[in-house]
């Protein structure tokens, strides 16, 4: 059963700053997680976290139905998370980049989908995202949806807290 749901952002700027040849005692911890079922995403998400490289790229590709929660599917309440989608795409329309000629720096369509997921599944998200604070007029980012919508939103340095990894 999922702890938490995944941005691509959680795992692929932490791979970035925290190189998997370098720190790789703590990226086989999170691989771990990852073919444990440790983490749920959507299907665009997934899709992007397919691109983070070898070897977590390779573990995602390797463990898809145990991260993807797809519609459709009657093994979760997917009915209650296209409610949450919509009405969080008709709530902040005004900040969606797809919807705002692609405006840089604020959410996008994938972020309200992970939004709505963990809603629908009572789990924190995690992503590397920082609020706007003073931005938030025009723009939002995940943590600031996830504080409007009462969902925990956590970073990767968060979640090697929760999960008791240390280098």
């Amino acid at each position: 059963m999922p702890k938490y749901c995944l941005d691509m952002s959680g795992l692929s700027n932490p791979a970035q700053h925290m190189p998997q040849d370098i720190h790789a005692s703590l990226w086989r911890q999170v691989e771990a997680l990852i073919a444990a079922g440790t983490f749920a995403t959507t299907a665009e998400v997934y899709e992007e976290l397919t691109h983070i490289p070898p070897p977590v790229g390779e573990c995602i590709a390797a463990n898809e139905a145990a991260l993807v929660f797809e519609v459709g599917n009657d093994s979760w309440d997917w009915n209650r998370y296209i409610g949450h989608t919509n009405r969080m795409q008709a709530e902040y329309e005004s900040f969606i980049s797809e919807r705002n000629r692609n405006r840089e720096h604020t959410i996008n369509l994938n972020d309200l989908s992970v939004i709505a997921l963990a809603k629908t599944l009572s789990l924190p998200v995690i992503s590397m995202e920082a609020r706007k604070g003073s931005l938030a007029e025009k723009r939002r980012a995940i943590p600031d949806i996830c504080d409007a919508e009462k969902v925990q939103h956590m970073t990767f340095s968060d979640l090697l807290r929760a999960e008791g990894i240390v280098l």
